[in-house]
């Protein structure tokens, strides 16, 4: 369970506490919650059983009653009447876009329990993602709120591709994404030399005004596309499509282009220095920016330091500079299946702060001290200088701890110990072990896949993977720790316990493909979720429910607010560890080196606004990693239409089954439509049966598939179910 730090101060009297609750309860009639999450939402700083107590209360009184396991709901009666009325038409709601295919859009407005719909005449220009602000109308729908989009607080994306249309007044881009309902104006003189008919990116410059006077936004060409390959305007397109900047500004070039290549001396000595100490990577084969290394050093008791050193970041990235800025924007790097588009330029992500071997470099480091035991006793922050002696790839270490020989073999069998070690006690304090198969392609020269395969991850993997939990998670204790006198604002990497419902629905649902599930309490959950992903390792229908559980899992997000890490059962948690290609490590790096050697507070509420804005561009680039891997699956298998695959049942919809390819993960649908008999499904969606002959198919049943059809742009593929 992740112990949860009590806030400061006086707890509430009992009768607030219970006011509260209720109050609570009666905003979210449909939902269960239990006493910790109660005490998490609500900001209650009474302890748990004070919290307890009002519950109790509560059920006496009838307003709210046991649901399941250890949550309650709303009573009956309490509950089966209205939710509060959503805000008046004159208030002002703000909330993001989900637009659909028709171009009406749902907002959602934190606050609401229903989601605000917006008929397409009433969009505006808004587009996905966007955040908007909202006028109500009366609601219709079956009570579903209804409004326009009255004004666009902020857009997810000022750039667009398409193809461009010339006249004789100026240039027209027709945007190839699906939803914009409109052209964008280009001005002769920003055409930046693009012919009639070719594919460009436009930078949208100038937006219609609530006037509405100008009725399509203007804009500029920034790049042209048509002498590139298909495989590169689509990947560019699903980069602009899900709001990034394909190029850097100007003005960070040329910071970027402006530093020194040498390090200083002088730099050097206000560093400690472990440029004589071994050091080396672990990294992908490929990979080009190299923002982590370890250093070992045998102790005369028996014992060890291992350093974990990080590219330090904040050394060339000025708070504020232009790069700064754009860095904070981008606040990720994207990685898609052929290409990184980074969160810095390439001086500095593939040059300055990566870790080259043979080379210095400037690093913040967290060293670890062992005792011959391999327990950790001791530990240090602080900048530093190293020197990498030697780059392995995951592979070539490997070689050395599967062989027991090579280059520093005694050193990576120590640390591989270690990191066991670390590993064990991890799970044994409520980790979860859930590892999705992770899709990887080998690319012809033109970018086009010839090879589908699933990743599989080693002890080399895990090693690395292990030593940047303990840096994350020590830092954030140590921050955690140095504010128990008064708060120092910082960036958690949070995770939250499951969503009620969800795991309710999930419980039901394992139960019927003979899986038990535990979930009295968040330890219990855990456990049954290991157990599930052990099981599963044998069992193909349990396979099939690994991703279903991850579903029940809240996102893990970056804040001020430091609930714990409920995965990974660490009460503090954050990211240190890739400043290069994240920008959350880059603000922890600042707030830890201003706190090693005194107290430094930074705004918290302007802190919260940046780790809300960094969880955003994440997920966006969740969104756009699946969407390319999504389309590189598609275009392989688009190359086999009319062959026949062994696959696993994934899914169920009243239209057809989905099937996911073994090997490849490549999936598709079997309409019923194709099937020599009309199947039901069952309400339980885990399994459908022919009206005449009874045949039953379930999920996770392995069956061969045919591939019919392969749409790219719709990222769709069609199968045929083959019947022996």
């Amino acid at each position: 369970m992740v112990n949860k730090k009590k806030s400061k101060g006086q707890a509430p009297a009992q009768q607030v506490i219970q006011q509260t609750i209720t109050r609570f309860f009666k905003q979210h009639p449909r939902k269960a919650y239990n006493a910790k999450q109660l005490i998490r939402k609500l900001d209650l700083s009474s302890n748990r059983d004070a919290v307890f107590h009002a519950l109790t209360k509560l059920v006496d009184n009838n307003v709210i009653t046991p649901a399941f396991e250890d949550k309650f709901r709303l009573a009956g009666k309490a509950a089966s009447s209205r939710p509060e009325k959503a805000p008046r038409s004159k208030e002002p709601l703000i909330g993001s876009v989900d637009l659909t295919r028709s171009g009406a859009a749902f907002i959602s407005v934190p606050g609401l329990e229903r989601d605000v719909f917006i008929p397409p005449h009433a969009v505006n220009t808004a587009l996905q993602g966007d955040t908007v602000e909202v006028r109500l109308r009366q609601s219709r729908r079956g009570g579903r709120p209804e409004g326009e989009i009255v004004s666009i607080v902020k857009r997810l994306n000022d750039n667009f591709i398409g193809t461009i249309r010339l006249s004789r007044k100026h240039g027209i881009l027709v945007p190839d994404k699906l939803n914009v309902s409109f052209d964008i104006l280009i001005g002769l003189d920003d055409l930046a030399g693009a012919k009639d008919g070719e594919k460009v990116v436009v930078q949208v410059t100038e937006w219609p005004g609530p006037d509405k006077k100008m009725r399509n936004p203007r804009g500029i060409v920034t790049g042209r596309l048509n002498d590139q390959s298909i495989n590169d305007v689509e990947m560019q397109a699903i980069l602009v499509h899900n709001g990034f900047q394909l190029y850097f500004g100007k003005e960070a070039l040329a910071v970027a282009n402006a530093f020194p290549s040498r390090i200083p001396e002088e730099e050097a000595k206000h560093r400690r220095d472990f440029r004589d100490i071994l050091t080396f990577t672990i990294d992908p084969e490929d990979a080009k920016d190299f923002d982590d290394a370890l250093s070992y050093r045998a102790l005369e008791d028996g014992g060890c330091e291992v350093g974990v050193h990080i590219a330090d970041v904040t050394h060339y990235l000025q708070q504020d500079s232009a790069l700064d800025q754009e860095a904070y924007e981008r606040s990720t790097s994207v990685y898609l299946v052929d290409r990184v588009l980074p969160m810095l330029p390439e001086r500095l992500s593939n040059e300055l702060c990566s870790l080259r071997p043979d080379e210095d470099s400037l690093t913040f480091s967290a060293v670890f001290t062992f005792d011959s035991q391999d327990k950790l006793i001791d530990r240090w922050f602080g900048k530093t200088i190293i020197h990498s002696h030697r780059r392995f790839s995951y592979e070539d270490a490997q070689e050395v701890l599967d062989s027991k020989s090579g280059d520093h073999v005694e050193e990576l069998l120590h640390v591989n110990r270690i990191a066991t070690k670390l590993r064990k006690q991890r799970f044994k304090d409520g980790s979860i072990s859930f590892e999705s198969e992770e899709v990887k392609f080998r690319l012809n020269e033109d970018g086009v896949p010839i090879e589908v395969y699933t990743k599989e991850r080693k002890e080399a993997h895990l090693l690395i993977e292990d030593f940047m939990l303990l840096a994350n998670k020590e830092v954030a204790a140590f921050i955690q720790k140095k504010s128990e006198g008064q708060e120092i604002p910082f960036v958690y990497r949070v995770h939250d316990l499951p969503d009620p419902d969800k795991l309710n629905d999930f419980v039901l649902f394992a139960k019927e493909v003979g899986f038990k599930m535990e979930v009295k309490t968040p330890e219990q959950v855990a456990r049954s979720f290991n157990k599930l992903a052990e099981a599963s390792k044998e069992n193909e229908m349990l396979r099939m429910l690994e991703p279903l559980a991850i579903r029940t899992m809240a996102k893990a997000a970056y804040t001020t607010k430091n609930i714990g890490h409920y995965g990974l059962g660490f009460a503090d948690y954050t990211h240190f560890t890739s400043p290069i290609r994240r920008y959350s490590d880059v603000l922890v790096h600042r707030i830890l080196a201003k706190n090693l050697d005194g107290v430094w507070r930074v705004d918290k509420a302007l802190l919260e606004a940046k780790c809300l804005h960094i969880s955003q561009q994440e997920r966006r680039a969740m969104d756009a990693e699946r969407e390319s891997i999504k389309y590189k699956q598609v275009e392989f298998i688009e190359k086999h239409v009319g062959e026949i695959f062994e696959g696993q049942i994934s899914g169920m919809m009243d239209k057809g089954i989905f099937v996911q390819l073994k090997g490849s993960l490549v999936e598709g649908m079997a309409p019923f439509s194709n099937f020599p008999e009309p199947f039901e499904v069952d309400d339980s969606r885990l399994k459908t049966r022919g009206k005449h002959s009874g045949t039953v198919l379930k999920m996770g049943d392995t069956i061969n598939v045919q591939i019919m059809r392969a749409d790219l742009a719709q990222r769709q593929v069609e199968m045929r179910v083959i019947w022996e």
